[in-house]
């Protein structure tokens, strides 16, 4: 089993595993399909950080990468410009 497979926004991992998600959110925010707000990273942030202070679970940080196209590592850049998704159930419909 991969580390982030049992996300509660992907079915506890059983249809979709965190890189398909991720290609179905990049669509979905291009296509003006998910509400998202934009943070700017400062120093020290890291993305499980920011996705435990968001959505209550570091382990959503995919999403986070995902939105934002930053690819798969948990730290980015002070100044780094995130999408932040505003509601998981957006999500949760499209890759569930």
């Amino acid at each position: 089993m991969r580390r982030y497979d049992r996300s509660p926004v992907i079915r506890e991992g059983l249809q979709y595993g965190t890189s398909q998600a991720a290609v179905v959110i990049q669509r979905a925010i291009a296509a003006g399909q998910i509400s998202f707000r934009i943070e700017v990273v400062q120093q020290g942030e890291r993305l499980d950080s920011i996705a435990g202070r968001e959505y209550g679970d570091a382990k959503l940080w995919w999403i986070l990468a995902a939105a934002s196209n930053v690819g798969w590592c948990l730290q980015v850049p002070p100044g780094t410009r995130l999408r932040i998704p505003t509601d998981l159930r957006q999500i949760s419909q499209l890759v569930s």
